[in-house]
């Protein structure tokens, strides 16, 4: 019932569910697994050239993970990412590429100020807390690991 032309809860609550999009349960799962394994299946391929070269697993490691944020970065400065990301929802931001994805994509909002005082110097200001966290975390689990193998 309406009262001073106000819909009550459950004629707003009917709208809503009429207006609503459906939600595709098993399409969003099956997108997200082909899209988390198409970016893990470019990692392995990447993986794999480094190992035909005769290339470390240590080397192998680092320069794959450096590839895939590059190629993760890149795509969201073309604006393909976005797209991958729309698709495949969960798929495309777990893996490593995910990561690079969210520190470009909001840099990229300051692209109008030029690409090295605008994108470069906001992407730092973004991935600059993540870092200094990280490497706070990484530094304490290191010194209490060390400790706790001084003890035992």
């Amino acid at each position: 019932m309406r009262i001073n032309n106000k819909l009550s809860k459950h004629e707003y609550q009917k709208l809503i569910d009429e207006k609503a999009p459906g939600s595709h349960i098993l399409k969003n799962i099956f997108a997200a697994f082909i899209t988390g394994g198409a970016i893990c299946s470019v990692g392995q391929i990447v993986m794999l050239i480094f190992e035909q070269f005769g290339a470390d697993k240590e080397t192998i490691a680092s320069s794959t993970s450096i590839i895939m944020i590059f190629l993760g970065a890149f795509l969201t400065g073309i604006n393909i990412y976005d797209n991958i990301a729309k698709f495949g929802g969960a798929g495309a931001s777990v893996p490593i590429t995910g990561f690079s994805n969210s520190i470009v994509s909001p840099a990229m909002e300051f692209k109008k100020e030029g690409y090295v005082m605008g994108v470069g110097a906001k992407m730092f200001l973004i991935a600059g807390p993540v870092l200094v966290y990280g490497i706070f975390a990484s530094v304490v689990a290191g010194f209490a690991y060390f400790i706790w193998k001084q003890v035992m």
